[in-house]
């Protein structure tokens, strides 16, 4: 008899929060990551990762946002509630622009709680930006700003103290330690299995910069200044959290990128990008220090949707990943969802199946929102 009944690969958002959810069920699980949970090369890694509910017509991922924030707000009364900062968050957007207002009728079918403000509005509540007239915004005032890294650290440390077995060794191919497998390592998954996910997940490259502000200048900090979406110029932020800096992040998916390899400084063209967008949006800013960048990555699918399911030629392997970028919020639904699958066979949505993904085209893909 193997000695776990379940092995899951990879200490990222979703191999955690799947690790400890089926350990809260009683079930022998082992967890195992070859670098350490949420490390600097995976897409847990960094420092913080925005909790929004805005998704436009995908009424399942702002359903599972609204649950997962009341899952994260539970566990961290628990352990550490600073690992969750309300921040509310801002979406700019265009006239006519159908994301949002299909967003607007979903948070009607949801009874999500936000506001519908203008570029005067805009200005008087949250003066820090600087928006043409024409363009108008969405507020969720109960979005909030996770902490990543210790996030998912803190997940996986609770578990473990809690009965969880954990290894910090390469990935393997299952060899009868366990009954069943869950390759949950994000942008690796398509190295594992490069025959079947080669084309269906590939990992980009992103780039995110901290800005400094001026000395006691506590604007850029919320909740005087919250999380927000530019979908028009491919641009998201989070304000100053624990005195890090100013975040923004580049949306825009970049190049293919191998996990293991990849530099991961920052080129000196993306920091004058990024401070041509403050000239214009925060012109308070523009000439801000920069005090720290990263380079994280996305392991996108075509559609934007998670993969999961299980592998065509192993009934005891199970595949979960696919974040695509927005997969970090939904951590603890994920986990419930796939220990509910794998321990009382509930149905998973089809638009997660391996069937449903569309291989990649000439480097295309479409957005979640």
């Amino acid at each position: 008899m193997p000695e776990f009944e379940f092995a899951v690969i990879g200490a990222g958002v979703f191999g955690a929060w799947l690790a400890r959810a089926l350990h809260r069920r009683g079930r022998r699980v082992l967890l195992v990551d070859q670098y350490g949970p949420a490390n600097n090369r995976a897409s847990s890694g960094g420092e913080t990762r925005i909790l929004r509910m805005g998704y436009g017509a995908k009424e399942i991922y702002t359903r599972w946002s609204w649950q997962a924030l009341q899952l994260y707000k539970e566990f961290y009364a628990t352990t550490d509630p600073t690992l969750l900062q309300t921040t509310g968050i801002l979406w700019l957007s265009r006239p006519g622009h159908q994301a949002a207002l299909d967003t607007l009728q979903t948070f009607a079918n949801c009874a999500i709680p936000h506001a519908v403000l203008t570029a005067q509005e805009i200005a008087q509540r949250f003066p820090q930006f600087q928006v043409p007239p024409e363009y108008w915004a969405i507020w969720e005032p109960d979005a909030a700003g996770l902490l990543a890294r210790r996030g998912v650290q803190t997940v996986v440390r609770q578990t473990i103290a809690e009965g969880l077995t954990y290894r910090q060794q390469q990935f393997t191919e299952p060899n009868g330690e366990a009954e069943t497998y869950i390759y949950a390592c994000g942008p690796w998954l398509p190295k594992l299995f490069p025959h079947l996910l080669a084309d269906i997940i590939r990992p980009t490259r992103q780039e995110v910069l901290y800005f400094g502000s001026t000395p006691g200048d506590r604007t850029w900090h919320a909740p005087a200044m919250p999380c927000w979406i530019d979908s028009a110029h491919g641009l998201y932020g989070i304000p100053d959290i624990e005195s890090r800096g100013f975040k923004i992040a580049i949306d825009t998916h970049g190049p293919v990128i191998d996990p293991d390899t990849e530099n991961r400084s920052v080129p000196e063209q993306t920091v004058e990008k990024v401070r041509g967008y403050l000239a214009q949006r925060f012109p308070k800013i523009k000439d801000a220090p920069l005090l720290q960048a990263e380079v994280c990555q996305y392991e996108n699918t075509a559609s934007g949707d998670y993969l999961i399911d299980r592998h065509p030629q192993n009934d005891n392997v199970w595949l979960l990943g696919g974040g695509s970028g927005h997969g970090y919020k939904h951590g603890p639904v994920i986990g419930e969802y796939v220990a509910d699958a794998l321990t009382n066979n509930a149905p998973i949505d089809p638009i997660f199946s391996l069937a449903a993904k569309i291989p990649y085209n000439n480097g295309t893909r479409t957005s979640t929102i």
